[in-house]
């Protein structure tokens, strides 16, 4: 099976990168460098030449290109050059809630209920397509519609041929069962705990399933730096 790179030294332990054509679903708390992680992986596949789009649902994309600047990821040229594309997702949804809210309506459901049509957002040609955060859209909808939803999302980015790597939030995947997992190709989870030998605040990641990959089976340490994520020895 191809690989595409995560943009990280995870390549060397999952078998070269994430499965090419395939999804992958990246949950985590908050402050766990989820985000970062998924902005290597777009980082990379810009570098590597490959068209490129992030749908971003919680922040401007001056902000996601300042997050990446910190921390030695030069996305602002792939924008400017056309390689990156990021949609507007969350300034629409806030010009759209200010919207109902002057008129006087409370029933704002809409806004967060087209998991589906993400799919139409995605230029043509892209090969590399981060979702960041899909946990907006499940406020307020069942279990059951929310599967349909995500499956039929999965099934058109495969049909599509890209390589993507959807961003959930713990809160969010634990409001709807966790059954993201099952429709992904693989699951990797950040996390932020306490070490209680040091008790000092360590950051971690999880290789939860990769199909058709032998995965590592204990959690690894990282830090951010400067130069981004840095996977620390054991």
């Amino acid at each position: 099976m191809d690989r595409i790179s995560t943009g990280m030294e995870l390549d060397g332990m999952i078998g070269g990168g994430y499965p090419r054509n395939r999804t992958m679903l990246l949950t985590g708390t908050t402050g766990s460098g989820k985000t970062i992680a998924g902005l290597h992986f777009i980082n990379q596949g810009c570098l590597d030449g490959r068209k490129c789009a992030i749908i971003a649902t919680e922040e401007t994309p001056e902000d996601l290109i300042n997050q990446a600047e910190s921390i030695g990821l030069s996305l602002s040229k792939y924008y400017k050059k056309g390689i990156l594309n990021i949609e507007r997702v969350y300034d629409e949804r806030a010009e759209y809630i200010k919207g109902v809210l002057a008129v006087e309506l409370t029933d704002i459901d809409e806004l967060q209920s087209n998991i589906i049509g993400l799919i139409d957002r995605i230029p043509e040609g892209t090969e590399i397509v981060l979702i960041d955060n899909i946990g907006v859209f499940t406020l307020n909808m069942s279990t059951n519609e929310f599967r349909a939803q995500f499956d039929a999302l999965i099934h058109g980015l495969a049909k599509r041929n890209i390589t993507a790597v959807i961003i959930m939030d713990s809160a969010s995947d634990e409001r709807t069962g966790g059954i993201a997992a099952y429709s992904v190709y693989g699951v990797i989870r950040t996390s932020m705990k306490d070490n209680p030998f040091t008790g000092a605040r360590e950051r971690l990641i999880e290789v939860l399933k990769i199909r058709n990959t032998k995965i590592p089976l204990d959690p690894i340490r990282f830090d951010v730096s400067s130069n981004g994520i840095v996977f620390l020895k054991k």
